[in-house]
């Protein structure tokens, strides 16, 4: 396989009409975890990003992927301009998030190195705060919470999580221990593993457990 393209629907008919793309496997935006997998196993000498996709969470977080892996590091990757242009991607990975598909299994803290404390899966729809943002909350522990956000979360991001959105309510000092990016039903979303670093108020973390937990 020597080229894949990735590029919204829009653009794809004019870069595929480019000499150099004609022969290139297209794929469509919506379509990046299928590219992924055309890229991953068909190890292409280029991918070819349409800027506008390349800019985006889910265009820099496959860029990351094939720039992190060592069966790739022979590709090519480059960013193009729908109306004309081409760059190169510098090769060296940034210490972003991980392209992942849809899962509706759990990541469990324990097998990300964070679970210190038993952990428990918490009733749907029950929300959380992270620098004010709602984000889903999916498990907890009283030293970590799993959540799923639609805003991006990275490793080793120093965030505040506060349990309500209430004024007052206790900010806790917490890390962002992993991340990965996933892609259900083509809606872009973060899931993350949250270490809790302040333990100076441990009572409000274990009613809030016993209170919504399943």
């Amino acid at each position: 396989m020597a080229t894949v393209l990735i590029s919204a629907p829009t653009y794809l008919p004019t870069l595929t009409a480019r000499p150099q793309l004609k022969d290139a496997l297209a794929f469509a935006e919506g379509d990046v975890l299928q590219a992924l997998e055309a890229i991953t196993t068909g190890r292409p000498d280029v991918v070819v990003l349409e800027k506008q996709f390349a800019d985006t969470s889910r265009g820099t977080a496959l860029i990351n992927r094939i720039k992190a892996d060592p069966t790739l590091k022979h590709c090519d990757i480059q960013v193009v301009l729908h109306d004309g242009g081409t760059e190169s991607v510098v090769r060296e990975p940034e210490p972003v998030v991980t392209l992942a598909p849809d899962t509706t299994s759990l990541s469990p803290l324990d097998y990300r190195g964070t679970r210190r404390a038993d952990r428990f899966n918490i009733q749907r729809g029950i929300e959380v705060q992270i620098e004010g943002n709602p984000v889903q909350l999916v498990n907890m522990s009283a030293v970590g919470v799993q959540v799923i956000s639609s805003g991006i979360l990275r490793p080793n991001q120093k965030i505040r999580l506060s349990l309500n959105s209430q004024p007052g309510a206790a900010r806790y000092k917490s890390v962002v221990a992993w991340a990965t990016f996933e892609l259900p039903q083509g809606v872009a979303r973060y899931r993350a593993g949250i270490e809790i670093l302040d333990h100076t108020d441990q009572s409000a973390l274990t009613k809030f457990i016993k209170k919504h937990k399943v």
